[in-house]
Order: C-alpha cells, then structure tokens, then sequence
C-alpha cells in the first residue's frame, strides 16, 4: 500500500507537470482592439468568461464610446453622478502623471480629440479660432475629484482616457491571474503588455517593437524584441492613427498646449515598468514632449526606462534608449 501510495503522488506530479506545461491560450476583443493572454496553470482552469466580464465592467466606467458610461455621463454633465473605483484610479494617476510631466500628459484635450476626428465626435472643420476656443477648457487643472463626485470649474472640460486605458485594462487582468495563484502569464490588451514570471521553460517572454511605419491596417517589421519578467511595456507612435488632408498627416496626439497634433522627428515611446498604466501614460506624454524634450526627461527621472524610435534629417530610423534597457532590449537590425 505504501508503494501505491508513493506511484499515486508520482503520478499526479507528472500530470501536475504536464498540465503547467502546455499554456492555456484565450483571446477576444474589447476595447475596439484584441486582447491576447497566455498563462500556466496547473489546473487548466478558463478565465475567459471571467475576463470578459472583467472588460465589460471596464468599458461601462471608462468607454468615451457608450453613452451609459460614467466617463460619458461626467462628459455630459449628467448629476449626481457617483463615480467608481476604475474611475477614481485613472483620474488620481492621470493627475499624477499631468503634474510631472508638466501637462504633457493631459486626458482634458477630449474636445481636441473629437475635433481633430479621432474621438466618437464629428471630425470639424480646423482653424486657429475653433483651437484657440477648445483650449479655453482643455486643462487637468479645471477639473477634480471630491470623494466619488468629479466637480467642474467649466462645464465644457470633459475626459479622455482612451490615452492610457488598455494600459489599466492589462494591470487589471493581471491583477485577476494573480488572485487566482497564476504566477506566470502575459497579458496584451492592443498592443499593451504585463508578463509576470517566466515560460515554463525558463526563458523569458518576448514582445516586438515595431518599426514606425504609416500602416494602419497590418503588422510591420520588428525593430527590436524586448524580454520581459514582472514588467510593463507600453508604446505609442504616431503611425497607426492618422488622417491625411491636402497631403499634410495629421497624427492622434494632441499637444494640449498648441491644441494640434505634434510633429517632431520622434515617431515611437515605449515605456518599461512595473504597472502598465503607468507605461502607457507616459508614453503618451513622451511622445507628445517631443524628442529632445523626452530625452531631458528621462535624463533627470531614472526610475523610467524608455526606448523611442526617432528619424535623422535623411529619414532613416534611430534609437535612443535608456541604460536600464541593455540587458532588456534586442535591436532587429
């Protein structure tokens, strides 16, 4: 009986093994994107329906496109409205982020977002008066959060934070795995990523960083592959949104300061840390800042690690990154 007793555990820590072995695999959409996660799990377990109701929830308190929303309720200026948790996380770090990077980062340029056609809004006709007007109400400093209520200085401020939400959506699904003891997975929300641990082989999980190329529609070429153990890696770039007019492009980042798309020679962020929210805020604020601006910056905050994609007079790409960054990063070419 001892014998069989000691074949039984055998067995099951072979099956255990074998389990953790083959990754469990789920997928689907939020957000107007794809969401990818790959996870070990001993007993095999399907999150899915989980998760997708973990996204649902999401998107019911931060989705500039559902007019039940609490973001679109407080855009509106509905009353009484009682704001929640996902709510209360994103303003706090969007205020947070706004301050230090000297309102680079600032979710109140909403209404330059719909004007310029890259909101739920009607795209309108651009001129210097309908920019000057829009930034009379653009600014973090004309909004707060007392308690569960957001309280106003202009009725007309209202909030976009479609600028660092994937971000959060990842940080909440990874905080999901680890409750129920999962303790090696990665998370994609479009194009944003967590990986916590290690495969189970022992290497480490690789992401792609893209060469910024206009496309909107398909992958490009890799410029460098970054290895990522319990660490965010987030990017923005100013090649898959985008409009054209009179030959001019148009990119998705605002500058709330001028009120127009930037244009600098900086074309791709990626920010490494340990909470994707906080790498997809920045990211944004990095882009926005501009490329020499961004390099200052990063200069005097060591705690972020960053590699940005730039183009020389001649058009061909060049790297700037970070020193914490050489053991993480693989350069394609």
């Amino acid at each position: 009986m001892k014998n069989f007793s000691i074949i039984l555990v055998v067995l099951f820590s072979a099956i255990s093994v074998c389990a953790q072995n083959f990754p469990m695999k789920i997928s689907g959409y939020t957000q107007g994107s794809t969401y990818h996660i790959t996870y070990y799990d001993s007993l095999h377990r399907d999150f899915q329906k989980e998760i997708d109701q973990l996204l649902k929830q999401f998107d019911e308190s931060l989705s500039t496109y559902l007019p039940s929303s609490v973001i679109s309720k407080i855009n509106a200026n509905e009353k009484n409205v009682v704001v929640d948790d996902y709510f209360i996380t994103c303003f706090n770090k969007a205020k947070e982020i706004w301050k230090n990077t000297e309102g680079a980062f600032d979710p109140t340029v909403y209404p330059l977002v719909n004007a310029w056609g890259f909101g739920p809004g009607k795209k309108q006709k651009i001129d210097k008066l309908l920019i000057d007007s829009l930034l009379t109400f653009v600014g973090f400093h004309l909004i707060e959060l007392k308690g569960h209520r957001i309280e106003k200085k202009d009725l007309r401020v209202s909030l976009d934070f479609n600028a660092f939400a994937q971000g959060y959506a990842v940080d909440l699904v990874s905080d999901f795995l680890v409750s129920k003891h999962i303790n090696a997975f990665i998370v994609e929300i479009g194009g944003e990523v967590y990986a916590k641990g290690k495969k189970f082989n022992g290497d480490n999980w690789t992401v792609g960083i893209e060469q910024p190329i206009d496309n909107k529609e398909t992958e490009n070429p890799l410029k460098a592959i970054a290895k990522l153990e319990n660490l965010a890696i987030a990017t923005s770039g100013n090649y898959r949104r985008f409009t054209i007019e009179n030959g001019i492009k148009y990119a998705h980042h605002i500058d709330p300061k001028t009120g127009y798309p930037t244009k600098d020679n900086l074309l791709s962020v990626s920010v490494f840390s340990d909470k994707c929210i906080v790498s997809d805020a920045y990211a944004t604020g990095l882009l926005v800042m501009g490329l020499e601006k961004a390099k200052e910056y990063l200069n005097k905050h060591r705690d972020l690690e960053a590699y940005l994609i730039y183009a020389d007079e001649q058009g061909n790409f060049k790297i700037y990154e970070t020193p914490g960054l050489k053991t993480l990063i693989v350069n394609v070419d």
